[in-house]
């Protein structure tokens, strides 16, 4: 191996250059990754326009664009990624791949980082979209919109390595990520926004592992978002990672399934 990828950032970029060869060769993994996202958003407009949207003072473009982001979290990086860590698991890639130089965290982000920039790279123009197209208007607190597009993207990896470890084969995947993904699309913001929820039910799905990056992104660029309120949802995120990072490193499943 050659000095330059013997650093922590070569080898995270070896890795990340490989598993974005892999990924290009699996033709569902592409679909998921780059077509579901683009598609999905406009397949809910008309459910939207149903919505009582301005007495919450809300707008058809910013919910699409929240949509569009929510989409590209859970299929882009989310469902690609259980797809992915089940497959190398049961390929004995990841079980090569601690027997050399790569720790153990560099393994894990070296196979999200493709999916992980994916995500990151759709979800900015899915926003320029919504913005030209849609009329969405400028973010009225940008910092926040992209403190949770970060937070999203890490919890989406994080949940994506959790799902894998109960998934036995890479068959199975799509099948054991149904229910994150229909909790999220329905109780995170995705498709209806908290607001228009029973009070009770939005208390409860505010607790949801992606429903404070969904808020942060929503109220970022709604504006509508106290500071109070903004808080807490940068905590509920915080409190997330932290159990995420201890829930990966306590019961991610190295070897294959038996």
């Amino acid at each position: 191996m050659s000095a330059v990828t013997t650093t922590p950032v070569g080898r995270l970029r070896a890795l990340g250059r490989a598993e974005l060869a892999l990924l290009g060769r699996n033709r569902s993994a592409v679909v998921t990754a780059l077509l579901v996202p683009l598609a999905l958003p406009f397949s809910v407009r008309p459910a939207v326009d149903q919505m009582d949207l301005k007495g919450e003072g809300l707008s058809v473009g910013s919910v699409m664009l929240t949509a569009a982001i929510g989409f590209s979290l859970l299929f882009a990086v989310y469902s690609s990624l259980v797809s992915a860590f089940v497959a190398r698991r049961e390929e004995l890639v990841l079980k090569r791949l601690r027997t050399g130089e790569l720790g153990d965290a560099e393994i894990l982000a070296g196979t999200g980082l493709p999916a992980v920039c994916v995500g990151f790279v759709q979800s900015v123009l899915l926003t320029v979209a919504c913005v030209v197209l849609l009329d969405a208007g400028a973010p009225a607190m940008p910092q926040l919109v992209v403190l949770g597009l970060l937070f999203g993207l890490f919890l989406s990896a994080a949940l994506a390595a959790l799902t894998a470890s109960v998934t036995k084969t890479a068959e199975s995947a799509q099948v054991t990520a149904l229910p994150v993904l229909f909790a999220s699309m329905l109780g995170s913001g995705i498709i209806i926004p908290l607001q228009l929820l029973p009070d009770r039910v939005a208390a409860v799905c505010e607790f949801l592992p992606l429903s404070p990056a969904i808020r942060l992104i929503s109220g970022g660029w709604n504006g509508d978002l106290s500071g109070y309120d903004a808080l807490g949802a940068v905590l509920t995120a915080l409190a997330w990672t932290v159990l995420g990072v201890f829930a990966v490193r306590r019961w991610f499943r190295w070897e294959p399934r038996r």
